[in-house]
């Protein structure tokens, strides 16, 4: 029996209907995040969050280093043995970014309320939004990761070495969104669908499993356009009710493997965008 009522709460950044595959960014948008090499990881050292000028903020109440060795499971709705959080404890989980819309708006409500969470974002969107996860990143919460395309890794379609690869290319495209600063090895299945093999598997490589207690908090509030306008009444809700935020962080970063590394800058590489002059390409023959 529990006896705690602490507990994980899930929340999509993804706005109802959208799609999973995000539309790629503009050729000009791109060409800024043009792929460099991935370089080593750089060591665990997570940015320091900004001092507090809220008085009366939620705040975070303590915070807790995970040894990830194995492959744990947090989140009472799937696992049960590592039930760590105190009475009226939470620790806020964001799923699917990086969003440009909703990931800013989520960020300026943590801040508000002094407070953080984990964010496991879509490989693939990571790519699209570098700049946006270093924002993420550098506003000191900690950075997981949620596969390379939100694919269900219980689908019998996908082979064992096509869910690896789901794994494993969307922490490097992480990785190298953070311009080589790995995430923690901290990993949330899509649908919190855990094929037992990949359970397995994430063991092997030393990755933290994320499940929750709460699927989106919001399903008791009024309907929301995306949950990020939810958020500060949730914060509100939370603080009122006496709730205490807890912050979760690795005691080392995730390893990603080479050749997945280089997998991912094969595909993501950009056509070659000429470094000529303009007078060079371009000639006025009108006059």
């Amino acid at each position: 029996m529990r006896i705690a009522t602490g507990f994980f709460i899930a929340v999509s950044l993804c706005a109802p209907g959208a799609a999973w595959s995000q539309t790629a960014p503009s050729q000009a948008a791109a060409a800024a995040a043009a792929p460099q090499a991935l370089p080593a990881a750089a060591a665990a050292s997570q940015p320091a969050r900004a001092p507090c000028n809220n008085p009366n903020a939620l705040g975070v109440a303590r915070t807790v280093e995970i040894d990830t060795t194995g492959g744990p499971g947090f989140g009472f709705e799937h696992f049960k043995e590592l039930d760590f959080l105190r009475d009226k404890e939470v620790v806020l989980t964001f799923d699917d970014g990086p969003w440009p819309v909703n990931t800013p708006s989520v960020l300026k409500t943590l801040e508000s309320e002094c407070t953080t969470g984990i964010f496991f974002p879509i490989g693939k969107h990571a790519t699209y939004e570098p700049e946006l996860l270093k924002k993420v990143y550098a506003a000191g919460h900690t950075i997981g990761s949620h596969t390379w395309s939100h694919a269900n890794l219980n689908n019998k379609k996908l082979s064992e070495d096509q869910r690896k690869e789901e794994i494993e290319k969307g922490l490097s495209a992480i990785k190298w969104a953070l311009g080589g600063v790995s995430p923690a090895p901290f990993f949330r299945f899509p649908a919190l669908q855990h094929p037992p093999e990949m359970v397995t598997y994430l063991g092997t490589r030393n990755m933290a499993i994320f499940s929750c207690d709460l699927d989106s908090f919001f399903k008791a509030s009024k309907p929301q356009r995306h949950t990020a306008e939810a958020l500060p009444d949730l914060l509100k809700r939370l603080k009122d009710g006496g709730y205490k935020v807890v912050a979760m962080r690795a005691k080392a970063p995730a390893q990603t493997l080479p050749e997945y590394d280089q997998q991912l800058l094969k595909e993501i590489k950009l056509p070659t965008v000429s470094s000529r002059p303009v007078s060079s390409v371009v000639t006025d023959v009108s006059q």
